[in-house]
């Protein structure tokens, strides 16, 4: 012990002396490290491991769909650097303080499946997924090949699969990515790639001026996408919208008509099932005539709105989705498989994106193993490492089968189809449009406001009001829902109606709870 003094800080070699005296009695130093026997305490590990599975159970869990919890417990930034002590320290810290900054982590942190956290396009726990969750992260897997990641490749094969299926393809591809705006640029390089193989190998220089087409109502993940690909975003068109936020065919022929008599090159069309703020669906099958008119690729951006395929009451909102050549789909959103869980989906045999994306390596794809190398599929992707996301929408799917997902998104709609009409109701509720899917947009309009006429006035203070309930509603704690100004209009409530831990009675709250913070305004 005197030769070898750090054997001492370790807990578990204090605990047994005598193994310490075996091991250092023959030990092997290279560089002055001590190479005999693990340094890893397994046992105190194991129960800091037991001891936080408590914590998390008991805070986070069993609390999920209590109400009377608070759906944030709000602090300033400074503050909270404060309560939290981020500082990272030369020593390690003990055990129990180790447990208490778990606490602090999970009572400062936004309780995202509270029944009345509405404020993104995720909401809720779903407790399957979760524990897949539990079990990718303690196996940590990386899906790249067969050999390390046997079943969690063939769980992605077998989801992609099924998700082709709904989409009423006969035979598909596909791989899952780290998001939806990262699906929506897989789609924009490989319809660039369709177009111009070269590209892969010569790159840029020599191509002509490509454009793609999109709505006004598109993710913003496709401005990126064009700029992180080199398309650059002044080659975006953007497609007039019509009222309820669904692009126009008639406006999509005469800006492909345009592009070509500019001397440009169209050679995608993004289509959106299922907008972020207004929830909007667009013709799929008018804009895929024009695409096939004018041989376009057909992307359809279905990350929201795709999880309506699992109801046969509602699948027809993305009626033609068929006809696409790409689908981004996210089950993290409307089927709760936990963030994050995104698949990038094409109508494609011909080994598409492996033809784009692979790069051969040759450490990890060697051609000459001894099992079906048709099973490493990491080469489809840009990552290497890749976490099995699947799995999570698999585990789910198989707890509910295909109908308990169906009731999941015929349940949140007939929420919010509640919330609707419980809005027409209200004095000082005001809809903005009739939604088709589960995005609700509506002012509140207080009783100040409520006799004043609608002019430049009326609008700039109306613009005021949803920025100071949400204020008041994050500092109480009592529930989250999104607000925004769009396309002219002034600030209003974007309600999202996801989970089945939510209620009606939680639809009478948020009226309740926001006329009650407004009043007085």
């Amino acid at each position: 012990l005197k030769l070898f003094p750090s054997y001492s800080r370790v807990s578990f070699f204090d605990s047994n002396k005598q193994e310490i005296f075996q091991r250092t009695k023959n030990a092997v130093l290279v560089n002055g490290v001590v190479l005999n026997g693990p340094i890893t305490d397994s046992k105190a590990g194991e129960k800091f491991v037991e001891d936080a599975c408590k914590i998390i159970m008991e805070e986070v869990i069993q609390k999920a769909a209590d109400v009377t919890e608070k759906v944030c417990e709000w602090q300033p930034p400074e503050k909270l650097k404060k309560l939290l002590d981020l500082e990272m320290r030369e020593t390690g810290e003990p055990h129990q303080r180790l447990l208490q900054l778990c606490q602090d982590i999970i009572r400062y942190s936004v309780k995202t499946n509270h029944p009345r956290f509405f404020n993104q396009l995720y909401a809720g726990i779903d407790y399957y997924s979760l524990v897949a969750r539990f079990i990718t992260e303690a196996l940590n897997p990386s899906v790249y090949t067969y050999e390390v990641s046997p079943v969690f490749l063939l769980v992605e094969e077998a989801v992609l699969k099924r998700m082709i299926e709904f989409i009423g393809w006969k035979e598909g591809d596909g791989i899952f990515n780290p998001g939806g705006s990262v699906s929506n640029m897989y789609a924009m390089n490989l319809a660039r790639y369709k177009y111009c193989p070269d590209i892969k190998e010569r790159g840029l220089s020599g191509l002509p001026r490509l454009v793609l087409f999109t709505s006004e109502e598109c993710h913003y993940s496709m401005n990126k996408a064009a700029s992180f690909l080199g398309i650059g975003t002044q080659n975006v068109y953007f497609i007039t919208t019509d009222e309820r936020g669904k692009m126009i065919p008639e406006e999509l022929e005469k800006e492909v008509q345009r592009a070509r008599k500019e001397g440009a090159a169209p050679f995608l069309v993004c289509a959106t099932a299922g907008t972020t703020v207004l929830g909007a669906f667009d013709p799929l099958d008018k804009i895929a005539d024009i695409c096939e008119r004018h041989g376009l690729w057909l992307h359809v951006d279905a990350s929201w709105g795709g999880s309506a395929l699992m109801s046969r009451k509602h699948r027809k909102l993305l009626h033609g989705i068929n006809r696409a050549d790409s689908v981004a789909w996210n089950p993290h959103k409307m089927l709760m498989a936990g963030i994050q869980c995104c698949a990038l989906l094409v109508k494609d045999n011909s080994d598409l994106l492996k033809k784009c994306y692979s790069a051969k390596a040759s450490y990890l794809f060697q051609q000459d193993k001894f099992y079906d190398v048709s099973y490493d599929t990491g080469d489809k992707s840009i990552q290497c490492s890749r976490r099995p996301d699947a799995f999570k929408f698999w585990m789910t799917w198989k707890a509910l089968g295909t109908t308990g997902l169906e009731e999941r998104v015929n349940r949140a709609l007939a929420l919010a189809r509640y919330l609707v009409d419980e809005i027409k109701k209200r004095e000082g509720f005001q809809l903005l449009l009739e939604p088709e899917y589960a995005n609700i947009c509506f002012w509140y309009i207080p009783s100040s406001l409520r006799k004043m006429k609608e002019g430049p006035e009326f609008w700039e203070k109306l613009h005021q009001v949803a920025p100071v309930i949400k204020e008041r509603m994050m500092k109480k704690g009592s529930m989250m829902l999104g607000y925004q100004p769009h396309r002219g209009k002034v600030n209003f409530f974007r309600q999202v109606v996801i989970s089945p831990q939510v209620s009606r009675e939680d639809m009478d709250f948020l009226l309740d709870e926001i006329d009650l913070l407004g009043r007085d305004l």
